[in-house]
């Protein structure tokens, strides 16, 4: 009840059988108490854009409308499994609950604060209160983080959350395998409780691993129930999300000449009305690599509209040599919204027209050498003064958590550094593992326009915080903090996940059955989707195993 109205019940709480007392109060809880039943919820005031000191002004040369606008399609409700309700996203079981993370190794990446070789942190409800070297006694529940390195959470811009129910399948394809066999081939198959499982799935993984915060680059939404499904996954999995809209399959004919889907519009309405959620709203854009520039600038009008963040592929292999952000600048539409996926192959100059405008780059060195996007563009962006963000991009072939990445990132800036005559008599690196380690975590809250919540452990701040196992082989004795948590550390350390205050993981193990439900229905909808295929002309011969190998897209440079 709210209000004397009946707004929702739980008939039945999903696996009593196996659940404790606190177990059955969070199903509870997740489930959606937001939509009431007799009337229809308005819609909060259209919020602003979120990037901090950002303000695009809609040009009128670049307007919605006209032919150009597409029918909205019709609202469609759909549930599944157990939902987080928007009221309770971030916030604990308990009201005010406090928690003391004691005298661990404290990496706050705060400048202001520095790190703790043994120091505490408060946490208070769903922020940090408080973090020193002592805090002394504390009315709080006291976790001993004695032989722990405290870290925020990471923080992943760019994932194709959707493709985890495929992990490994294109573990040995290019880059326009990859287009053909997944993202114009398996994708038209997936129904819209698969994009759930697969959000799910991706983001329980991620999760686990310590990635408390992930971009959904969703780019296989067909339909609204594929948008409900992707939105659902996310919510379930107690991560903190952006669902970045990127419409579905029908949108990637190269070069395309199809608007996005304004079904964007509705999901905008419908699911995040408000940006203080757990989970919020960009949207996913082709960009001139992959449609027009005329529907690049309607897109983007379209983004600017709704008041959403933009994240979009630039430089991926030849197609990026098509100098993308260098036509985006010709029409007047760069601007500080957009975080530019890869970047590998655009021009120098490009690069600069990015750092001029105030844009974020994301990259993802594993996938794009992998793939063959070209050499990451860490040191080339660093040079002109943008300092990127960190992404896993896609599990079809490349693992799903942070620690490979950074590894991976440091170690090929590195390489090509050392080509340098007289490298090795320099006095210093010129790519640090704090650098890196900012990449993944504050950078990429600051390309999220999420650094006045996360990225940190500054007080004040929402508790997004990793607790790293350091008395193990593995980083015992820590000397280096920073730079053992880079080099050294993997998935198998994470021993505690915080989001927004709330226990995600304890002691190594994942809270609550979300994980046995991510593996259940991932399996189910591999197994589904490959005997669909078998049944299609076009992927008659997809099959897992390791041998399948689709013919490439091959498109001209336009």
């Amino acid at each position: 009840m709210r209000d004397g109205e009946l707004v929702d019940f739980v008939p039945v709480v999903e696996g009593p059988e196996d659940f404790d007392e606190a177990e059955v109060v969070d199903a509870i809880v997740r489930t959606d108490h937001d939509q009431p039943i007799t009337h229809e919820r308005r819609a909060a005031p259209r919020p602003c854009l979120t990037r901090a000191s950002c303000s695009v002004a809609s040009s009128t040369a670049s307007g919605v409308g006209g032919a150009a606008r597409q029918r909205v399609r019709p609202r469609v409700r759909t549930r599944y499994g157990r939902q987080t309700s928007r009221k309770h996203e971030g916030a604990g079981l308990v009201d005010a609950q406090r928690v003391l993370f004691r005298h661990g190794t404290v990496i706050t990446m705060d400048p202001a604060i520095g790190d703790l070789p043994v120091g505490d942190v408060l946490v208070y409800g769903n922020l940090i209160e408080a973090v020193d070297a002592n805090l002394g006694e504390v009315d709080a529940e006291v976790v001993d983080a004695t032989g722990k390195i405290l870290i925020p959470g990471f923080v992943d811009t760019h994932r194709h959350t959707w493709q985890a129910p495929l992990r490994g399948i294109a573990a040995d394809w290019t880059l326009g395998q990859y287009m053909t066999g997944l993202h114009l081939g398996l994708s038209g198959l997936f129904r819209p409780e698969d994009t759930y499982a697969g959000n799910l799935l991706g983001a329980v993984e991620a999760l686990e691993s310590g990635i408390t915060t992930l971009l959904d680059w969703s780019h296989n939404v067909n339909t609204p129930e594929h948008c409900d499904g992707a939105v659902a996954g996310l919510r379930e999995s107690g991560i903190r999300a952006i669902f970045a809209h990127g419409g579905g399959a029908d949108m990637y004919q190269v070069p395309s000449t199809v608007p996005h889907d304004e079904d964007v519009r509705r999901v905008r309405e419908e699911h995040f009305s408000s940006d203080d959620q757990l989970v919020t709203m960009a949207m996913a854009l082709r960009g001139p690599q992959f449609a027009t520039l005329d529907v690049t600038v309607h897109d983007l009008a379209l983004a600017r509209e709704l008041g959403l963040l933009v994240t979009m592929h630039v430089g991926d292999g030849e197609w990026g040599r098509s100098r993308p952000v260098g036509r985006m600048c010709e029409r007047g539409v760069l601007g500080c919204d957009i975080t530019y996926v890869h970047c590998n192959t655009v021009a120098d100059d490009e690069l600069r027209m990015i750092a001029d405008s105030g844009g974020s780059a994301s990259l993802a060195p594993d996938i794009e050498m992998q793939m063959g996007h070209g050499w990451p563009a860490t040191g080339r962006l660093m040079q002109v003064g943008v300092r990127p963000s960190l992404s896993i991009d896609t599990c079809v072939s490349n693992g799903g958590d942070m620690f490979g990445t950074m590894r991976i990132t440091l170690a090929t800036q590195r390489a090509l550094d050392n080509q340098d005559t007289g490298a090795s008599d320099r006095p210093a690196v010129t790519l640090t593992s704090r650098d890196v380690l900012s990449f993944a975590t504050i950078d990429g809250a600051r390309a999220c326009g999420l650094d006045h919540k996360v990225g940190s452990l500054t007080p004040g701040k929402q508790a997004d915080i990793v607790l790293l196992a350091a008395d193990t082989p593995v980083l015992s004795p820590v000397n280096n903090p920073v730079g053992q948590v880079v080099y050294a550390a993997h998935p198998g350390l994470v021993d505690t996940v915080m989001v927004a205050g709330r226990f995600a993981k304890r002691r190594g193990a994942m809270l609550g059955q979300v994980t046995r439900r991510a593996v259940e229905v991932a399996a189910a909808t591999r197994d589904a989707l490959f005997e669909r295929a078998a049944r299609t002309e076009a992927l008659t011969d997809a099959r897992t195993g390791g041998d399948w190998q689709p013919a490439p897209l091959v498109t001209a440079l336009g």
